[in-house]
């Protein structure tokens, strides 16, 4: 069970290269915000869908404040870098826009460690470094 999060990482990472070059080829001839909406409604359809058949929609009451806080933010985050993301391909290349909003996995490294007390070893400071400068070599030679 604890390397089951590689397979679902990498279905992440796929889906997520994929997100990007549908939504090049989506936004082109509409607004990028209008591009988000659509989007949105289609995750939420699909995924209310996905907790219908498997039985997993839960009454508003069973969570904690605290657990609908920050889901909440979390999805102000979320519409937030979705707005920002399809604003950013709708006027430049889905092959540099995507490695720069990935950027984020060095902004989640360093908000673990300082919000969330984690800890990374040597190696992955450099790989998170590697991500950083990989991302800025990418938009630089743009």
């Amino acid at each position: 069970m604890t390397s089951a999060w590689w397979f679902w990482a990498l279905l992440s990472a796929a889906f997520a290269a994929l997100t990007a070059i549908f939504a090049k080829v989506g936004v082109r001839d509409v607004d990028s915000d209008v591009a988000t909406f659509i989007r949105t409604v289609v995750i939420l359809a699909t995924l209310g869908m996905i907790l219908l058949a498997l039985g997993k929609l839960h009454s508003p009451g069973e969570l904690s404040v605290r657990t609908w806080v920050f889901l909440v933010l979390s999805g102000l985050a979320t519409g937030a870098s979705w707005i920002c993301y399809f604003r950013a391909l709708k006027i430049g290349e889905a092959s540099l826009v995507a490695p720069v909003d990935k950027l984020s996995v060095v902004l989640v490294a360093l908000f673990g460690v300082t919000l969330l007390g984690e800890r990374l070893s040597g190696l992955q400071w450099v790989g998170v470094a590697m991500v950083g400068g990989g991302a800025v070599l990418l938009a630089l030679s743009a």
